[in-house]
């Protein structure tokens, strides 16, 4: 019987993301530095998974509210975008690849999780082809350099849950987050406009076409920001937004209001926008992502 470790090898690194450890620590480090830190440690942040040229600065001001001093152990949940999934899925990898350091799987609450039955098993080809959970990994190792060797990651591959399968997820991860030492990160970007992306809606009342996306989005995060999963469920129906993290989105918010002993409190917001060919709306193809960060507070109830 083989012993090998098996790896998730950095598969979007030098095309999203730099392949070089040294120019992607320098790029890290210059965007973190103009980020500002808010007074406590974040224990969830949602930020965007779209390549470095174009999300690499608005991930800052989420990575920036990271402590690594308490954190030890990271949960990343993002959307599958290549593979149907109806529940929540765990990678075969024990090692996850980056040109900064190697992060570890916690392989204990990986065989906690395994034994609720609600997983499945990606397999290693589908876990590299998706970019979602990556585009986190060297942030991520960035913020905890300074205790590398004393953390543990644990990824989830996030499939099209419905509501109640959101509930399910959430009231079975509510007691990691309970856990001060515990992070979560969600990966999401927000709307893509287009035809490309079958969504075009327009409100003409905001005026130019990205100001509508962006009015759109702003909704969204408000009501995101109220922790509330009914009115944030409501708002997909009635705008059928392309948040493509929407299901881990929604698992989060049913983590916080499943577990009566956290205090949810969102301390800082922070926004900000790429908005590519968003003043080229001639053609038809045209697309317009914003990026968010929202940092999220949890605090136990004194």
């Amino acid at each position: 019987m083989s012993n090998r470790v098996v790896c998730r090898e950095a598969s979007h690194a030098g095309s999203w993301y730099s392949a070089s450890g040294s120019q992607l620590n320098a790029q890290l480090e210059d965007w973190l530095s103009k980020a500002q830190s808010t007074i406590r440690p974040a224990r969830a942040i949602i930020a965007p998974h779209a390549g470095y040229t174009y999300c690499g600065a608005c991930a800052a001001h989420a990575y920036k509210q990271v402590d690594p001093s308490v954190t030890r152990r990271v949960f990343i949940l993002g959307p599958s975008h290549h593979v149907p999934l109806s529940r929540c899925a765990l990678s075969p990898a024990e090692i996850y690849r980056t040109p900064l350091y190697d992060l570890r799987i916690d392989q204990k609450v990986y065989a906690d999780l395994w034994k609720t039955g609600l997983f499945e098993r990606m397999s290693l080809q589908t876990d590299e082809d998706e970019h979602s959970i990556e585009m986190h990994l060297p942030y991520t190792a960035k913020a905890m350099e300074s205790h590398k060797d004393e953390f543990s990651i644990v990824p989830v591959l996030v499939g099209a849950l419905s509501e109640s399968k959101e509930q399910e997820y959430g009231k079975l991860l509510s007691k990691y987050l309970a856990d001060p030492s515990n992070l979560f990160i969600i990966s999401s970007d927000f709307c893509h406009w287009g035809q490309r992306f079958r969504y075009t809606y327009y409100d003409e009342s905001q005026g130019e076409i990205y100001r509508s996306i962006e009015h759109l989005d702003k909704m969204g995060m408000g009501i995101i920001e109220q922790l509330d999963p009914m009115s944030f469920t409501n708002y997909l129906k009635k705008y059928r937004n392309t948040i493509c993290g929407r299901h881990p989105i929604g698992v989060l918010l049913n983590v916080g209001t499943t577990e009566e002993d956290v205090y949810v409190y969102m301390q800082k917001q922070e926004y900000a926008f790429s908005q590519t060919n968003c003043k080229v709306y001639k053609g038809r193809m045209c697309i317009h992502t914003t990026f968010m960060n929202l940092i999220l507070n949890y605090y136990e109830r004194i």
